[in-house]
């Protein structure tokens, strides 16, 4: 008699390349971690996918063994990728209401104390770091606090600690400043030339600019305040609850933890360590006793 049809079909076309270039990926990420000590195993797959597929027509090859060969054998290559899989999208004053909630509800109890450690985590180029150290000034506590900004990529550390940016986004950030709650003009912290802002040094004399993994390293000092926004969104939840379990870890008793507008505690392993302090703006205050 003649035979049923198999359960088990051979895969299409489609799905075979689809599963060879998750392989690739794979392999790509893995090739990262062990020659240059960059972890983006867990990051999330979809969209380092898409940032990769980015990097192959910047790099023009067509799969990404070819470019994991290049990365391999042209050190000239990855700092190149990394600009690919590390995201650089922020503004000053970035969801102004986070950090009016700063200015209103945080500022109060940070006040406190006779000396502040603030911890940007994922900085990026650096507009968030800027952006707390005027409300920090604004308020009288940037003399009492040090700024530790970090990120692992070391280009976008540098065009943080040079404190330049392009004039044409200066309108934004001064209308978000304003919205913020920011006292007088957000001008009189820059200088304006060829094109260009530079911010005070007075600022960056209170930040320490420095390489640092969420997904490998771990805590460095006791800190009042953690931001980091608009970074988990990126890591898959094991990752998440490593780099929560790192904040929990680092900040002091009581101490004040601000993530993105997308970014939640709720289903993560560290919830418990945590209350609400203003849900609509995702700040929460570590509980007492942990």
């Amino acid at each position: 008699p003649p035979t049923s049809p198999t359960a088990h079909q051979a895969p299409m076309p489609h799905q075979k390349k689809a599963r060879t270039a998750e392989i690739e990926q794979r392999l790509l990420i893995d090739a990262i971690f062990h020659r240059y000590h960059y972890d983006f195993r867990g990051y999330a797959q979809a969209s380092l996918k898409r940032r990769l597929g980015s990097a192959l027509l910047h790099f023009d090859c067509k799969t990404l063994s070819q470019l994991q060969d290049r990365v391999l054998h042209d050190p000239t290559v990855f700092p190149a990728l990394l600009e690919y899989l590390t995201v650089q999208v922020s503004d000053m004053f970035r969801d102004p209401s986070y950090f009016r909630a700063l200015r209103d509800e945080v500022v109060p109890l940070l006040r406190t104390y006779p000396s502040l450690r603030v911890w940007v985590a994922g900085c990026s180029t650096g507009e968030e770091v800027y952006s707390l150290a005027i409300l920090l000034q604004e308020e009288g506590l940037l003399d009492r606090t040090l700024i530790y900004a970090t990120d692992i990529n070391p280009h976008a550390l540098r065009a943080a600690e040079s404190g330049v940016f392009d004039m044409a986004r200066i309108a934004a950030f001064t209308e978000n400043h304003a919205r913020s709650g920011g006292r007088g003009s957000l001008s009189s912290y820059y200088t304006a030339r060829y094109g260009r802002v530079v911010f005070d040094k007075s600022l960056r004399e209170h930040m320490v600019f420095s390489d640092h993994s969420l997904a490998t390293d771990s805590v460095f000092a006791e800190m009042h305040l953690v931001s980091c926004r608009n970074v988990l969104i990126y890591f898959d939840r094991e990752l998440q609850n490593r780099a929560l379990g790192l904040f929990r870890d680092a900040l002091c008793h009581r101490g004040f933890l601000g993530l993105g507008s997308k970014e939640s505690l709720r289903f993560s392993t560290h919830t418990e360590a945590f209350d609400d302090f203003v849900s609509e703006n995702r700040i929460y205050r570590k509980k007492a006793g942990l």
